[in-house]
């Protein structure tokens, strides 16, 4: 059997995480700004170091497994 846990949070961290495309932190105008589209330098970096904190807890803390397949 395959564990396909580790993958499954990865792709949907990094779809909900996206600079720009849900929300953006800092924003341009606001600290928070929501499906504008846009990103900058400090927006990749505090979205990188968010993605690498919940894939940390999610992986290695909590420990989440999925098993496909027989």
């Amino acid at each position: 059997m395959s564990d396909w846990g580790p993958v499954f949070i990865a792709v949907i961290l990094f779809i909900l995480l996206s600079p720009g495309l849900l929300f953006q932190v800092p924003g341009h105008n606001r600290f928070v700004e929501f499906g504008n589209f846009q990103t900058s330098g400090v927006s990749i970096l505090v979205h990188a170091l968010l993605y690498f904190a919940f894939i940390c807890i999610f992986l290695l803390a909590i420990g989440v497994h999925m098993y496909i397949g027989s």
